[in-house]
Order: C-alpha cells, then structure tokens, then sequence
C-alpha cells in the first residue's frame, strides 16, 4: 500500500513550492516508508510514498507510460488475468507490480478500465498533453481518497492532513461537519470529511477534472437479481467465493500474517491461509490482541456474549499457525487516544482506534501484510440488529437508535435540526436499495439493512483499520470486501443466508468441516475492547481535560455537568452511543479526541 497526493493549478507556480509539496509528502510517510517520488511541473504536482509489498525492487512511483503518468495505492487481486489480456493486444510489462497493470489499462480503455479491478484501490492518472486527472476509488472503498476545489486549485490525497497542508484549503467546519461528528461519528457520511472545503471520492466512483471541472461518475453498484439457488448449491458456492477471495489476497512479496480472534470469520482466513501455506511448506503466523487483566473485568451483553481469549488457541491448534497474542497496558490504550485521533485526521474511534493502531505496531515488527475478517458480518447478517424483530423495521440506523446519549453530552439546544440531518442521512441511503419485483417485506427490509450496513457500519471500520494499520506502515487486505462476494451475498435469499435460524449461518455451514465446532457454532462477539476500570480512570481525567479549557471551542458545545455525571455515574447511559462498541468509557474517550483534532488542526467553527 502507499499514500499519494495531487496538485493541479494555475494560480500558483508548483515548481517554487518544494516546502509545501515536502510537507504533504511527510503527511503521507507512515502510509509508504520505502521510497518517494514526485512529479512537478508549474501547474502540476503528483506525490507517492511507497510501502512495498509487490515486485520490491521495481514498481517506483509516480509511473509513466507514453503521455500518462500514475500515482497509485492498492493491491489488485486479479492483476495476471488483466496482464494476460493486455499482452494479447501486444502491450510489454517491465514490472510484476499491478501499478503498471493499472496504468496500461488505462492506456487501452481509459475510464471503462476501473471496471476490470478487482482489488482495493484509490489512483490518480494524469493525462500531461490534454492536462486532465482520472481519479478513481474502489467499489466497497478500502483505500481512502480525499479531494478538494478552492478556485482554480485542485486537489487530492490518501489523507485528509495532506490536504490541509495546502493554504487554500481552510481548517473550517460548519455546521453540517458538526452534525456529522455529534449525530453520527464516528461514522460520516458517504462523500464528506468532515471540512468544509473537503470532500470524498465515494467508493465505486471515479472522477474527472479538466478546465477547472468535475465530472464524477458511478461504474458499480449493487443490483437486486433473482437466485434460485438451492442451500446445498448456496453453502458450495459460498465456500468456493470465500477461498478464493481469500487465496487471491495471500500474494505477497514481503512477510503476511493474518488476524485471530477466534470468531468465525477470522478463524475461517486463518484456516485457508494456513492450508495454503502448508502447501509450499510454510507455516502462518496469526496473531490476537488483549488487554491486561481483562479477563479479570469481562463482563458478558448481548453485544459481547464471551471473551476472545476462550476460543483463539482452538483455532491456532486447530490449523497449525504460530500464534502471538499481544498484550496492550490500558494506561498505552488511553495515551494513543491523541495520536490515533491525529493519524483519521477527523473525530476518532475512540479506544477501538487507539488499540488496533498499539495491535498494529507491534505486528509490524514482524510482518508486513495481514488479512483481517471485516465485512463478513455486514453481508452475511451477523449483527444482533439483523435478527431482533423489535430493531429491524425501526426506520433508524439500528447501531444508534436513540440520540438521547448524544443529545446527553451536548448544550441544550445546540445543533437543533440533529435529529432531521440524521434521519435525512438514513433515508437518503435506503433510497439506494435495489429490489426485486414482489419481493416480501422482510426481504426487501434485509436489503435495505445490507445496504444500510455497507454504506454506514462498514464504512466506520474499513476507515479504521486502514489509518491504523497505515500508521504503522503494515498492509491490511479484507478478503470478505471482494466485490464478488459481496454482490453474491446481496441476491442470497435471507432464509440461505440466516441458515439454521443463525447469525451468518450459511458462512458457518459452508465451514464447518473446515474448522472446530465451537469456533463455527460460537455466538458473535465484536472486535474486543478494554473492560479494566484502569481504562475508564484514565479517559476520564483526558476528558476533564478537554472541560477544562475553556478557550477551545468545544466548551461551548457541550454540556459540561452532564459530562461530569456520566464521569461519576458511568452506568448511567444505556443506551448504546454507536452500537456495540462505544459505551461511556467510549463516549468520554471520543469527547476528548474531538478535542485534541480540533487543538491539532486548529479547527474553526462556520455557524
């Protein structure tokens, strides 16, 4: 994977802007630690960083080829297949990298070549003799892709910190960014970031800027189509899309390991990569994360039924893997609260970000790819909301029914119009559904739950595990992301999918030969989190922190007594802030992350 960034301007001349262009390049350096590159001209500037992972020695960036030229960050699962078909129209390849592969595609069919890949990505080709950009995301949006146009200056970015590096574009948030933070973060919206002056090239989309315009362009969406598949034709077709979209990720020039957690869906990556590494006479490492003394603190809900730290060694015993379970202090989950607010470069995700980017590190000191399960439970319904009939038909985001916690910590009256701009957002991604012609209620419900799911919960992770796992320069591939799989899923007929009466029960029927009966039978349990009130100590002086200064404008929109008493009285919120991962220790660690971004980026306010 690797960080890029763009310029196209004519105000400006780029070629006396080195400091500037030095400094988004040092924005992107986590993102790719071996090598840079840079192409600048008086109007143009493309930047890369370069994590090699592909074809080490080669495969440098920006790339040319004729009058275009690439900065790109990705990995293509299918990069031999479109290879072999470009060499039959007669194209040459100097690299094994799929950068190349994804230029010379460009070459022969131009804005129809995104639809080819298969992989996640988000890239720039600059044309040099008409001066216009193709940027391009991909379809379930893995890799993260920014934009701005301040007049006549354009531009983009892995990172949203890179574009802020620019003077044009302003620290500035008005008030649709703070509906975003406080009626929805840590989700966002497809599309935003957040700032005002910046925004998103949304997954599936590509863009085109010449003259000063944009033209921005769909090429894939999910599509309701009839399957009248049987369940035993359902299980094998479901097992034979997962092992490949998993084979296909294990590629890798560079050591790779894969995440365990001892759930179904990393069990069922783990188990596949292994067989695929006993084959060339090698052996996995998987590895897990945990707190210290959780065990001691766990305390099981409906959302966390039981503890990881129970089923991880009947998997790793299972497959063979090396196992390594990392340990993080609670007091280093609570200081990485700021840098892992620094690094989304928006409101965070309080400790679910600030472990995974501690887990991050310390898998980095041995590997460079990892494999990781998100996305599994999202097209395959393995959310409690799926299958509690009281949730489903609420027209609500289910994670976050209620805004009687968030209304709880703001200022009365703050942010009046909350609910509308919430409930608009909710809509406006139901409307996206697609259905099939007498489709019964419940099934068109489950569709609209999976889009729900896929353009909101899923989003919150997938940025997530991306900056995270970036900000330790470690790779992370999400085999259940391939589009095939998840347009496969879409068209399963609920009563296949939630086989047996359960939770993801056609992944579990398709693998359970493949692995221990407890481990496919296991209830869902989400990502873990700390429950050592060590933890819950320490985000609450950071929180205080944040109230007491009251030069930052975040003072004046929180209601500073009700902070306090969640503070004293931490089981006192009942209900959920964001679904299952973000109680009261969560709630105060996200206050005071808002806080250190608004320090760090010295934010201002549009009201």
């Amino acid at each position: 994977m690797c960080g890029i960034a763009g310029i196209l301007t004519e105000s400006i001349d780029l070629r006396e802007e080195k400091p500037m262009i030095e400094n988004i390049s040092k924005t992107l350096k986590m993102r790719g630690p071996d090598a840079k590159g840079e192409y600048v001209t008086a109007d143009t500037a493309l930047i890369h960083r370069r994590l090699s992972v592909i074809d080490v020695e080669n495969g440098s960036q920006p790339m040319r080829f004729g009058k275009y030229i690439i900065v790109y960050n990705g990995e293509l699962y299918n990069t031999e297949e479109i290879r072999d078909e470009l060499k039959s129209f007669g194209y040459l390849f100097d690299t094994h990298c799929d950068t190349e592969v994804v230029l010379k595609a460009y070459d022969k069919w131009k804005e129809e070549s995104v639809k080819k890949l298969n992989g996640i990505f988000a890239y720039a080709v600059y044309d040099e003799k008409d001066k216009s950009l193709f940027l391009a995301r991909d379809r379930i949006g893995v890799k993260p892709c920014f934009y701005a146009k301040v007049g006549n200056l354009f531009a983009f970015a892995s990172r949203i910190s890179s574009l802020l590096c620019i003077p044009q574009i302003k620290p500035i948030v008005n008030e649709e960014g703070l509906n975003e933070i406080f009626m929805l973060g840590p989700a966002k919206t497809i599309g935003k970031a957040i700032f005002r002056d910046i925004s998103e090239l949304a997954p599936a989309h590509y863009m085109v800027y010449k003259n000063g315009e944009i033209r921005i362009s769909q090429y894939w969406k999910l599509e309701a189509k009839e399957n009248h598949e049987t369940a035993d034709e359902a299980i094998e077709h479901t097992y034979s899309l997962v092992k490949d979209a998993i084979e296909r990720q294990l590629v890798s020039d560079v050591p790779l390991a894969t995440f365990l957690s001892g759930g179904l869906d990393s069990s069922i990556i783990s188990k596949v990569a292994s067989d695929y590494y006993k084959e060339k006479g090698m052996e996995l490492d998987t590895y897990s994360v945990d707190y210290t003394d959780n065990d001691k603190y766990f305390k099981k809900s409906l959302f966390q039924p039981n503890k990881d730290s129970d089923y991880i060694h009947l998997v790793s015993d299972a497959i063979g893997s090396v196992h390594h379970n990392v340990v993080l202090d609670n007091r280093d989950v609570a200081d990485a609260l700021a840098d892992s607010a620094i690094a989304r470069c928006v409101p965070g995700f309080a400790d679910v970000d600030s472990s995974l980017m501690l887990f991050c590190k310390e898998v980095k000191k041995n590997f460079t790819v990892c494999l990781s399960g998100e996305c599994a439970d999202e097209i395959f319904g393995g959310y409690p909301w799926y299958h509690r009939k009281e949730i489903l038909f609420e027209e609500c985001f289910p994670w976050a029914r209620s805004t009687a916690a968030r209304r709880n910590i703001l200022k009365p009256g703050f942010l009046k119009n909350g609910e509308d701009y919430l409930h608009n957002a909710y809509e406006q991604t139901v409307a996206l559904t697609s259905y099939l012609d007498g489709e019964s209620r419940l099934e068109k419900r489950m569709r609209e739950m999976f889009v729900l799911n896929l353009n909101w919960f899923m989003q919150t992770l997938l940025a997530r595990k991306d900056v995270m796992s970036m900000e330790s320069s470690l790779e992370v591939r999400v085999p259940f992301c391939d589009y095939r799989l998840v347009e496969y899923a879409y068209n399963m007929p609920w009563e296949i999918k939630a086989l047996d009466g359960r939770e993801k029960g056609i992944l579990r029927k398709a693998f359970e030969n493949e692995l221990p009966y407890d481990i496919v039978w296991r209830k869902k349990s989400p990502y873990p989190k700390t429950h050592n009130p060590v933890y819950f100590d320490c985000v609450c002086k950071l929180a205080q922190q944040a109230l007491d200064d009251k030069a930052c404008p975040l003072h004046d929109m929180l209601n500073i007594s009700a902070v306090k008493d969640l503070m004293n009285h931490p089981d006192s919120m009942t209900e959920p802030f964001y679904g299952q991962l973000m109680q009261t220790p969560q709630v105060l660690a996200y206050i005071y992350q808002i806080y250190v971004w608004i320090q760090n980026y010295n934010v201002e306010f549009e009201l």
